[in-house]
């Protein structure tokens, strides 16, 4: 990420044009690396948040109001204490160093003034928010933190941490610059920078090497002197409307020359909002994936030993004759004292061959011929019940096979919510927390979201998930309606409203095609896309969602 001291410094200088003089009306701390404050001033209510995550460190005003826990946390607790009622007398930051330093003013209990001093330290893991008195001393902090050359806990004074690179600010001029730079080994300007000067990202050096059209091994005292002229201008415009946040990717960003449309703050608001909504977006699809993943390891397995069992049942027949071999002869072993390992035995059914059985030396040959009996009506019982489980089992697979498809198409919250959802209420798995999503739960009303297409004049709707394409055919669809799916593939129900007209062959066949553009075949040649009206669509009881059977269909293959 590129939040380094140049952002910093461009966020700060901004701040101090809208919030001194702003009171503190109330403190929030929405997770544990985050404070947000709530301040009023001139007439209008900002929230500042600082956040000290180890990835999206950064400090903005914010228009994204969070959910925050049932009950404040210690540090929250603190600086609701300390600062509400206070106002901003100042906002500074160090040189170019990821440090701001903001200054509160206010009366305490007994009327008198005092101040207290909050500093936010972004600096990746060592990111940390501390509120000091006005002696300097730490009143607490977010993060309590002993190492071999500082010591943020309470009641010590505050330290500011060690910088071990240069301030381009201090330099003199062009040439101290030069001298500094061309006596490194660095063959990448970017990496040299960045490791030289304070608050120096590479992303924002080669955003100027690209402005400048500068190549990156450069050490050309010209080119040098480019780059520069241009930081120190920048430097010189930062709180100017000179300046704007130019995005890079979405994962990078820095600040360049350029009329703002609007505030920093707030374009880097937007900008970790999408990101945090995106990051956690990916981290809950994975974990989902990840359960549902598992129940088609063991749906599988569960599958692989029915099967198992079934190809035991198929020697039943075996046990069966063994038994009846046995009784057709007992008579020939009334006077045996001890059961042979092996017989052999004239076989009726099969014109009289002999045909070997084993037996049991432990027990009697009545005994071995029940055995026989037990194992052939245990096995025949056993063929009647994995049977019809291996039916349930084969479509449990294919259901969480649609499942893991529908899971592959999502791009928002609400539909990864409607597919745990349909996932718990027909599979046994462990529900996912979503309290610290940034989406509310839709409404009752509003929960189906069909995607909607025009073609040739007739509205198409397509289901996102299982639940959708029931809710599409069974409620939705009207009875001349004509429903499209690809046949033995799992894909979306596709409906086009016919509302008593009679679609062309063009308007069919780009529905055919919009189904097969919505399944798991959707990259495969002559693909079968059977469609019917939706009358002869019917769902069976106990059936999957999305899972239904119909009948008088045509087929087009695309």
């Amino acid at each position: 990420m590129a939040f380094d001291g140049i952002v910093t410094k461009s966020v700060v200088s901004e701040l101090n044009n809208i919030l001194i003089g702003a009171r503190v009306n109330k403190v929030f701390e929405p997770s544990k690396t985050e404070i947000v404050l709530s301040l009023y001033n001139n007439g209008i209510n900002y929230l500042l948040t600082i956040n000290i995550h180890p990835e999206n460190y950064r400090l903005h005003l914010t228009k994204y109001s969070k959910k925050n826990p049932v009950n404040a946390m210690n540090y929250c607790m603190l600086l609701r204490k300390y600062l509400i009622g206070f106002k901003i007398s100042s906002i500074k930051s160090f040189d170019l160093e990821r440090l701001v330093k903001i200054h509160f003013e206010g009366n305490n209990e007994l009327h008198d003034n005092v101040s207290y001093t909050l500093i936010a330290e972004l600096m990746g893991r060592r990111s940390n928010i501390v509120l000091l008195n006005n002696k300097n001393v730490i009143i607490d902090s977010l993060k309590h933190i002993i190492t071999s050359t500082r010591e943020i806990l309470p009641a010590r004074p505050y330290e500011y941490p060690e910088l071990f690179k240069t301030s381009l600010l201090e330099l003199e001029n062009f040439d101290s610059f030069y001298r500094l730079v061309s006596n490194t080994s660095y063959t990448d300007i970017s990496v040299c920078l960045s490791d030289l000067f304070i608050g120096f990202s590479t992303v924002f050096v080669n955003n100027i090497l690209n402005e400048l059209s500068i190549e990156n091994s450069t050490h050309d005292i010209n080119d040098l002197k480019e780059i520069y002229e241009y930081i120190i201008n920048l430097l010189n415009n930062l709180g100017t409307d000179n300046v704007s946040f130019k995005k890079i990717s979405n994962k990078d960003y820095t600040i360049d020359f350029s009329k703002q449309n609007n505030l920093i703050n707030y374009e880097l608001d937007d900008f970790y909002y999408k990101k945090e909504s995106t990051d956690e977006f990916e981290i809950k699809k994975s974990h989902l994936l990840k359960i549902i993943l598992s129940s088609l390891k063991k749906c599988s397995k569960k599958l692989e030993n029915i099967n198992h069992k079934l190809a035991e049942c198929e020697n039943m027949d075996k046990y069966r004759l063994y038994g009846e071999l046995l009784t057709a002869n007992l008579y020939k072993f009334k006077d045996v004292s001890e059961t042979p390992s092996e017989i052999e035995l004239e076989n009726y059914y099969d014109n009289n061959n002999l045909i070997k059985i084993k037996l049991d030396t432990t027990c009697s040959i009545q005994k071995n011929m029940e055995k026989f009996f037990k194992k052939y009506n245990k096995l025949k019982n056993t063929l009647s019940v994995v049977t019809d489980q291996k039916k349930e089992a084969e479509l449990e697979l294919r259901y969480i096979e649609s499942i893991i498809y529908s899971l592959d198409s999502v791009t928002s919250i609400e539909d990864l919510r409607e597919i745990h959802d349909e996932f718990i209420e027909n599979v046994s798995i462990k529900k996912i927390s979503y309290k610290n999503l940034k989406v509310s739960k839709p409404k009752e009303k509003e929960e189906v979201h069909l995607n909607k297409y025009n073609i040739n004049g007739f509205d198409v709707y397509v289901g996102k998930n299982n639940k959708q394409n029931d809710y599409l055919t069974l409620h939705f669809a009207q009875k001349n309606d004509l429903w499209f799916h690809v046949q033995a593939f799992h894909g979306c129900h596709v409906v086009l409203k016919t509302n008593g007209k009679e679609p062309d062959e063009d308007t069919i066949f780009k529905c055919a095609l919009l189904a097969k553009q919505n399944s798991k075949a959707s990259l495969d040649k002559n693909v079968s896309i059977d469609y019917t009206y939706i009358k002869y669509v019917r769902k069976a009881p106990g059936q999957k969602p999305g899972m239904v059977n119909y009948t008088n269909y045509k087929t087009i293959i695309l």
